[in-house]
């Protein structure tokens, strides 16, 4: 008989490429953006903070009721790294990336998924065991971890 596992978080690593600088390097942009990415994700904001680096790039949090989403830009690459974090089954991370896709201009972008805390739904243990991984990139997927 077999476990029913579920997470209690989903963890988005994304990377966004080819983007605008003068998106990037714009703090008040970013944190209006990153703001705007949880708003429509349905996630509830607790607080935030951004700043802008010297000659360039911003760093960012938005710190989420069920969690937070993260970002640290690199104008001179047209890159951005950014950690989407939720908890609980009401907020989707993947809304979040893809407007964060469409508004930092990104020509090529893709995320891995981490499920943290894998729970047995039988028994209301954590799994210690490696994360579940899926890896979204253009139209592909791949995913791996524990059996």
């Amino acid at each position: 008989m077999e476990s029913k596992l579920f997470t209690l978080g989903r963890h988005l690593l994304a990377e966004f490429y080819d983007c605008d600088p003068n998106v990037l390097n714009n703090a008040t942009l970013i944190e209006e953006v990153m703001t705007d990415a949880a708003k429509i994700a349905g996630a509830t904001i607790v607080q935030k903070t951004f700043h802008h680096f010297s000659p360039y790039g911003v760093s960012g949090v938005v710190v989420i009721a069920e969690s937070h989403l993260a970002i640290h830009t690199w104008p001179e690459y047209g890159y951005a790294a950014v950690d989407l974090f939720t908890c609980g089954a009401s907020v989707n991370p993947v809304v979040s990336y893809e407007y964060l896709r469409e508004h930092l201009n990104a020509n090529t972008a893709f995320y891995s998924e981490l499920k943290r805390g894998l729970l047995n739904e039988e028994s209301g243990q954590l799994l210690k065991a490696p994360f579940q991984i899926e890896v979204e990139h253009e139209n592909l997927t791949i995913t791996g971890g524990v059996s």
